[in-house]
């Protein structure tokens, strides 16, 4: 699909609300302290793309290719990804609460130090990947894979991990008020003695003290 080259990245430091910026081709562009809000990113070519402190909020990113970008200190608030393509991207220090990821390829990805809370990330295969120490306080991991993922010291308070696939994860550490430990299987998981503890009573064991 074609880009619309006519359409330069914006300025730094810019602010943008309710732009139609579908298709436009960034590819390799550098964005630093520009917000956009409530613009649409359909189907746009943001490969090699890298922001530094930039917003994304209420924004479309339906289809969006953003393989090998970089995101440093960026947030994206209450965004769509459906179907986007994201694999071999880096988020650093990022905010992405809110935000959705029906159908996205999510992997390989690198994330440190970021906030996924409240992100919807039913289904999404996020095997393998380091999240540890991140926040995904009330996140909706329904049905994820998430097999040999790292979650030591993770956020998962109040998080929704129906039929979550864990064989082979760490947890130990990880927050996890709040959890349906009777939803999702802990074969073959890593956890540490207080999460034991929590997983017996779930299950209506006795646990003396």
């Amino acid at each position: 699909m074609r880009g619309r080259p006519h359409i330069r990245p914006p300025e730094n430091g810019t602010e943008h609300e309710g732009l139609d910026l579908a298709r436009v081709d960034w590819w390799g562009a550098e964005l630093e302290g520009v917000t956009f809000t409530r613009c649409r990113f359909d189907d746009a070519g943001l490969e090699e793309l890298v922001t530094r402190r930039c917003v994304f909020d209420q924004c479309v990113l339906t289809g969006v290719r953003m393989g090998g970008s970089r995101h440093l200190g960026t947030a994206f608030l209450s965004c769509r990804f459906d179907r986007a393509k994201l694999f071999d991207a880096t988020w650093e220090g990022c905010k992405l609460t809110g935000s959705q990821f029906p159908g996205a390829q999510l992997r390989p990805m690198t994330s440190s130090e970021c906030d996924w809370s409240f992100t919807s990330l039913r289904g999404a295969d996020l095997s393998g990947l380091d999240f540890s120490g991140q926040r995904f306080r009330e996140a909706d991991l329904t049905d994820a894979d998430l097999r040999e993922c790292d979650l030591t010291g993770t956020d998962l308070d109040r998080a929704r991990l129906q039929g979550a696939k864990l064989r082979g994860a760490d947890l130990r550490g990880a927050a996890m008020d709040a959890v349906n430990w009777r939803a999702f299987e802990l074969t073959g998981v890593r956890v540490d003695l207080v999460q034991a503890v929590q997983f017996t009573r779930a299950h209506g064991a006795l646990v003396a003290d």
